[in-house]
């Protein structure tokens, strides 16, 4: 390969980093960890490691005598995809007992998998996915939008050991709530002093969250509570 073979290399990059560019947009514009620069540098690195792949027959190696090249692109994909499940890991976390950024991590693993299709010389099917996933990722939001805001929130309650009564009131604070049913526990905290209450609410708007973290402040012999909505 030398610098006569570079514009055909051109056009693949190009597209992957406009490909990487509008998916990680959303994300950026969503204010997730992984946005703007992050979905470029990981589409276009899938995209050069994809050319490089096909183009193995330009690799500058001396092979032994009479012996076969057999290039297989298809592993370069396989490494590039199980690579970037290590980033993705990396942009997921837990938070009390709610998990986010599985949209993030999922969008990074189709944008290294557009790359892997620009990269290929696969242009028609690479575009189809970037607008499939920016469909996906900015269409199906605005949709949601303009559903109920409800959401699933992971919440916990703490009082003083000694003072068993204060169960009663955080229940009736909990009244007209949906709790999803198996997912109480309690801990006993500070060597047995302090009891935390573990719960989960489905179906709750906004308004809800906001009333309840209002009434448990008004409960007399709460020392604490958590109330954690999902995200994606």
């Amino acid at each position: 390969m030398d610098w006569n073979d570079l514009p055909g290399f051109t056009l693949p990059l190009l597209a992957a980093v406009l490909a990487g560019g509008l998916i990680g947009f959303e994300r950026e514009w969503r204010g997730r960890a992984a946005g703007f620069r992050t979905h470029i540098l990981v589409c276009l690195a899938s995209a050069l490691l994809m050319e490089a792949a096909v183009m193995q027959g330009l690799w500058r190696f001396m092979p032994l005598p009479n012996a076969e090249i057999i290039s297989d692109p298809a592993r370069m994909a396989h490494g590039v995809l199980t690579g970037i499940g290590f980033l993705c890991a990396g942009v997921i976390f837990r938070s009390g007992f709610s998990i986010h950024g599985l949209t993030t991590a999922a969008s990074l693993w189709i944008t290294s998998a557009i790359g892997l299709l620009f990269g290929a010389g696969l242009y028609g099917l690479g575009t189809v996915g970037t607008l499939l996933t920016a469909i996906i990722l900015i269409g199906l939001r605005l949709v949601s939008g303009r559903l109920p805001k409800t959401t699933v929130v992971d919440a916990t309650v703490a009082w003083r050991r000694e003072t068993p009564e204060v169960e009663a009131a955080v229940r009736q604070a909990l009244s007209g709530l949906h709790r999803a049913e198996g997912s109480d526990h309690h801990v006993l905290l500070d060597g047995g002093q302090t009891v935390r209450w573990g719960f989960r609410l489905t179906k709750a708007t906004p308004d809800d969250v906001h009333d309840l973290a209002g009434r448990l402040r008004a409960t007399d012999g709460v020392i604490g509570y958590d109330l954690d909505p999902r995200d994606d």
